[in-house]
């Protein structure tokens, strides 16, 4: 009778044991899990305002080539990332780049967040605070762009951009741990650089 009781209490220990080990591997598990998705991978996505219009102001509108870029640049964001999308849409305070994400912000139903064309590190100080393993996508200008990617540590060697030339788009991946990776690609109708004589 002894040995029985014993032998239910030793069971009974060992179904214990394994549930408390259990219970401990699911806890490090979901803990890592936590750590790996909050340290993820940011990507931002830049590009230059789309055609502007020649109006004689400091502060022109799109023209109609500028307006079929930004309809196209929501065509190819809306769908950026396979699971959400672009989850940020940040813009200077200029019509014409405001314009260029309206397509996309209506789209995404996202707001664009205004920021100052001056002032490149506070912007990408709010980025990589506020979307952290996130996709954003950043409008700037022909003069901010190289300044912005080259701030996040990225590629220094980002080539000058023409004042006709609007088709860049980089693409800059921010591990939590590595190397900033930079891509550039090309969307809508292509830049044609001017022959020279």
């Amino acid at each position: 009778m002894q040995n029985a009781t014993e032998k239910d209490d030793k069971r009974r220990r060992r179904r214990r044991r394994r549930i408390q080990i259990i219970i401990i591997y699911t806890a490090i598990a979901v803990g890592l899990a936590w750590f790996f998705e909050s340290q993820a991978t940011t990507t931002i996505i830049f590009v230059r305002h789309a055609e502007k219009a020649v109006d004689g102001t400091d502060d022109p509108s799109l023209n109609e080539a500028g307006q079929r870029r930004a309809d196209e640049l929501a065509r190819q964001m809306s769908d950026a990332d396979v699971i959400q999308g672009v989850d940020a849409v940040y813009a200077t305070a200029y019509k014409r780049s405001q314009e260029t994400v309206v397509p996309l912000s209506d789209a995404l139903d996202v707001p664009i967040t205004t920021y100052d064309a001056d002032d490149t590190e506070t912007v990408l100080d709010d980025i990589l605070r506020d979307h952290k393993g996130k996709v954003v996508l950043v409008v700037g200008h022909s003069d901010t762009l190289p300044e912005l990617i080259a701030n996040l540590g990225a590629s220094k060697r980002v080539p000058p951009i023409a004042e006709d030339e609007y088709d860049n788009l980089y693409l800059v991946a921010i591990p939590w741990f590595g190397k900033t990776k930079t891509i550039r690609l090309r969307y809508g109708s292509p830049y044609l650089p001017a022959e020279s004589p």
